[in-house]
């Protein structure tokens, strides 16, 4: 029997049955709300230095990382509602060995979380633009665009060098990683953020800057508090022998920094106060946490899989994580 659904129907069932992994912004806050008001339970059943310096640890992160955090929300929305898609294929060279490269600078002017990257870029590829520089551009704009770098800067007083190693890393990752899809990547992968985006509608520019803000705050809010609680749990509650003797080896460090990235899913508008905080580290390690982070981690790859499929995210997320790890390093060595 032949489906009666339009096309407009059609898509909204499909994106109806998509998983949407997120972490609820208003129950995480309602859980801090919570433990606020039993401070004084547990400061009686806890060690109240060490809960004294989870709380000090976990408010300044949230405290410095916040403004940062609504200031790429409201700059994420406002490109959504005001640059199309169309717009910016018609900008990128139809060359892949230009796009590519072309689609990462772009990146630079466009703030947005890495959470409304992944959509944009679905629509590029629905709209004729190369897959990949649509790739490219999901994995560069959240984070090279001034408003990550600053806030970078803030977390990172007196190390410019941070900054740049920074921008160099996550571009240098970007630029590589759709340069290496477009060589051995299946394009068939990505044809289902084809068929899911073309008949999608944009809608009125005022509802979809306020969903995509909404959309974003919730989301980024919720898993920034969550990454300022495990900063804070690792500073009290890991060993500072252990903390010490994985910061000394080099390999070990890196990795431990690249897995937490992954694991923690901090929006790039505020995983930067997040690393500053993880002193033990070197700066290398730390900078492994910074391009890491907003090239994969465990929502993005839940997000990609529900936008371009299980085996794309399968092979996509190895492979930025190798890149950016790489990438860091060798930018590190140079620069830091």
């Amino acid at each position: 029997m032949k489906s009666t659904l339009g096309p407009g129907q059609a898509a909204q069932e499909v994106t109806s049955r998509e998983p949407r992994r997120r972490v609820d912004g208003r129950l995480v806050v309602l859980l801090v709300v919570v433990a606020l008001y039993s401070r004084g339970t547990l400061t009686g059943s806890l060690n109240p230095v060490a809960l004294r310096t989870w709380t000090t640890v976990f408010v300044a992160i949230v405290i410095q990382a916040l403004p940062f955090l609504v200031l790429g929300v409201l700059i994420s929305g406002a490109i959504t509602a005001l640059v199309s898609p169309t717009m910016l294929a018609r900008l990128l060279p139809k060359s892949p060995a230009l796009a590519v490269p072309s689609a990462a600078l772009a990146g630079t002017a466009l703030p947005g979380c890495e959470c409304a990257s992944v959509p944009i870029a679905g629509r590029l590829g629905a709209r004729g633009v190369q897959p990949a520089a649509a790739l490219t551009f999901m994995l560069a704009a959240p984070a090279v665009n001034p408003v990550v770098l600053v806030a970078t800067a803030v977390a990172f007083p007196g190390r410019p060098e941070m900054v740049l190693a920074r921008f160099c890393g996550s571009l240098l990752t970007s630029v590589t990683v759709g340069l290496l899809w477009w060589r051995v990547g299946d394009q068939r992968w990505v044809e289902r953020a084809r068929r899911r985006m073309s008949s999608a509608g944009d809608g009125p520019r005022w509802l979809a800057f306020s969903s995509a803000a909404r959309h974003d705050l919730w989301d980024a809010g919720g898993w920034l508090v969550v990454g300022a609680a495990a900063a804070a749990t690792l500073q009290v509650l890991v060993p500072r022998s252990l903390l010490l003797a994985v910061a000394d080896h080099h390999v070990l460090s890196v990795l431990a920094l690249g897995g937490l990235a992954v694991v923690l899913a901090i929006c790039s508008e505020a995983d930067a106060f997040v690393a500053a905080s993880l002193r033990e580290f070197s700066l290398t390690a730390r900078l492994v946490f910074l391009v890491v982070g907003p090239a994969v981690d465990v929502k993005l790859i839940a997000m990609q899989a529900g936008m371009f499929g299980r085996q794309f995210a399968a092979r996509f997320a190895p492979l930025t994580f190798s890149v950016a790890v790489v990438c860091a390093v060798l930018v590190g060595r140079v620069l830091l």
